[in-house]
């Protein structure tokens, strides 16, 4: 198991280093002038390139690429031509909200998908399960922010059952910054009005955002627990009396969740990259829509750490993956 996880672990290394040469290039190649962005509509020539100089954008792009890297060892991310903040203090502001958003989204994935998953294989082609697929395709075909637009217009605007969009109420509060994470501080903090606030502002944007990790969780559990039930030993255990709960939720359900808990993983990371659009739909104040401003501003460096946080949790979500893949079925480590 040590040497699977090392040698994960390295491939994992590999990877975000070429993602972020892959990033740095087409930030710093595309048609824009960040220098003269920041400098401002009335900057001069000299002023322009005074901001060119000091932002290290005077020099060549191999040698810029190595100068952010050496400064990204030593713990300097760089600072927003757009908001003059270091990046850091960005990202600790803004990732914890997508962080609650991805991780409240794809619990409800789970908690729905694998019993709807379960559900549709053992009633296999009755009601329920046609209903079930029909929900599949659906969630596959939907766009994320067509659905957010359109619970927006329905639940929010006609209804009025939930916030159009933000994190909070303008008028409330927030509470004191902790863990950094809105609803557990407001717990730490006994805001519980903010708690339930937050959790409010959260329904239709975890809604939106999870509904295709639903439909795919639910597709994969249903195929892989089909295909279990039809095994040897499941005819055997129901030939020994074995209940039926016992066999589907004991002996197939194992087995089905190893392509499951792939699926997880992968949609979890697929998250991370589709707050983007739901966090402009519902101005949800995370680290897509402070992706997005940085990438309309020409804003180089929080793009390239809005790049490295979402590729390396991607990258750490999936060895976590491959780690109780390997753990389920020991027949992985032996591949490596």
């Amino acid at each position: 198991m040590i040497r699977f996880t090392f040698k994960r672990l390295m491939l994992m290394v590999l990877m975000l280093l070429g993602l972020l040469a892959i990033t740095f290039t087409i930030s710093h190649i595309v048609p824009a002038d960040p220098a003269a962005l920041a400098a401002g509509p009335d900057a001069n020539v000299e002023m322009i390139e005074r901001y060119r100089v000091e932002y290290g954008l005077d020099r060549p792009l191999a040698e810029q690429f190595l100068v952010y890297l050496g400064k990204l060892l030593s713990g300097d991310w760089g600072k927003s031509i757009h908001t003059t903040r270091p990046v850091w203090d960005d990202l600790v502001t803004y990732f914890p909200n997508t962080v609650e958003l991805v991780v409240f989204s794809i619990a409800i994935a789970v908690l729905f998908g694998i019993p709807l998953g379960i559900v549709a294989a053992v009633n296999q082609n009755r009601p329920i399960d046609h209903v079930i697929r029909v929900l599949t395709v659906t969630g596959v075909a939907m766009p994320m922010f067509w659905l957010g637009l359109m619970a927006q217009l329905f639940f929010a605007l006609k209804l009025g059952w939930f916030p159009l969009g933000g994190r909070i109420e303008m008028m409330t509060d927030p509470p004191q910054a902790i863990t950094h994470l809105l609803l557990v501080d407001a717990l730490l903090n006994g805001h519980f009005g903010t708690f339930v606030d937050a959790l409010h502002h959260m329904v239709l944007p975890a809604v939106a955002l999870c509904f295709p990790a639903l439909a795919s969780i639910i597709r994969v559990n249903r195929a892989e627990m089909l295909e279990t039930l039809k095994q040897d030993y499941i005819v055997n255990a129901r030939a020994q009396g074995l209940s039926t709960f016992r066999i589907v939720a004991v002996y197939a359900l194992r087995n089905a969740m190893l392509p499951t808990m792939a699926m997880i993983g992968l949609r979890f990371g697929w998250m991370l990259g589709g707050t983007v659009l739901i966090e402009t739909v519902f101005d949800w104040p995370g680290i897509g829509l402070y992706a997005v401003q940085a990438a309309i501003s020409s804003d180089f460096e929080p793009i390239m750490g809005a790049t490295i946080v979402l590729g390396f949790f991607f990258m750490l979500t999936n060895l976590l993956i491959d780690m109780i893949y390997g753990t389920l079925d020991p027949r992985v480590r032996e591949q490596v």
